[in-house]
């Protein structure tokens, strides 16, 4: 008969997890472990505090199913089912209907206007915009193409671009009209930006906005998307804009996390 994971057991009344629960985190927990890296049935059971024949028993399940795969004199590796199942996931994970609760719930605490917005060639495509409470005109609108260089929306896309993309659209976007800007302090901004993993609008794409952006990655880790918070700049002082920081990376980052981004630990 061929091992199979056992069906999931419903807690008991004390609230204790049952043997089928366990047998299942267990399947879950190796799955994770070869996710990084092809590794052998006794590499496996060390990683996993579990006996050989446990972990021989739950690996058989998992190969069988298709969630895993097994080379001779090599080791265990994330099978094809995971890579059907991947391509199902990242097709019904539509990024508006994805990120839209993120971004009510964004507007809300911070009273401001929050955008999302992803890459359309060199442009910045925004793609939804909730507005904030407060009593003021912010111009962008649901299928704007905008420059990347003057942008939060556009500069947070360009974190992980090279320099010389940085220039490169710097220059086209000065020559096309965008708002003028020192090329120096300009790339300096950049360089921080990209360390901080966020980038600010001061003003330089419409007078008297700014905002604070932040990238949206895949589970590639891949940025496919950004979202602002963007105010009139009496409600964006420098300290304000700081302090927004990790809100707004914050949110990015749950809807990266939805995405199915997990950041690496060392």
């Amino acid at each position: 008969m061929k091992a199979s994971v056992a069906t999931i057991e419903k807690p008991d009344a004390a609230g204790s997890v049952g043997a089928g629960s366990q047998t299942l985190m267990r399947g879950l927990d190796l799955i994770e472990a070869v996710s990084h890296e092809v590794l052998s049935l006794s590499e496996l059971a060390a990683k996993l505090d579990l006996t050989k024949s446990t972990t021989h028993r739950l690996l058989s399940a998992l190969v069988d199913r298709g969630y895993l795969a097994f080379t001779p004199r090599s080791g265990y590796r994330l099978g094809p089912k995971l890579l059907l199942l991947g391509t199902l996931a990242q097709a019904q994970a539509d990024l508006v209907q994805v990120a839209r609760p993120y971004l009510e719930e964004l507007a809300a605490a911070t009273e401001d206007t929050v955008h999302l917005g992803v890459f359309d060639g060199d442009f910045a495509l925004y793609l939804d915009k909730v507005p904030g409470r407060r009593r003021i005109t912010i111009s962008s609108r649901v299928g704007d193409r905008q420059p990347l260089s003057s942008t939060g929306l556009g500069k947070a896309l360009m974190i992980d671009s090279s320099p010389a993309y940085w220039q490169e659209r710097f220059a086209a976007d000065q020559a096309a009209g965008a708002m003028k800007a020192d090329a120096m302090v300009w790339t300096q901004r950049m360089e921080g930006y990209a360390k901080a993993g966020r980038a600010f609008d001061l003003e330089e794409n419409e007078d008297q906005i700014r905002c604070v952006a932040a990238p949206i990655r895949d589970a590639a880790g891949k940025i496919v998307a950004a979202i602002s918070v963007s105010s009139a700049a009496q409600y964006m002082s420098d300290d304000r804009m700081t302090t927004l920081t990790d809100e707004v990376r914050g949110t990015a980052d749950a809807i990266s996390h939805e995405l199915g981004f997990e950041p690496q630990t060392d």
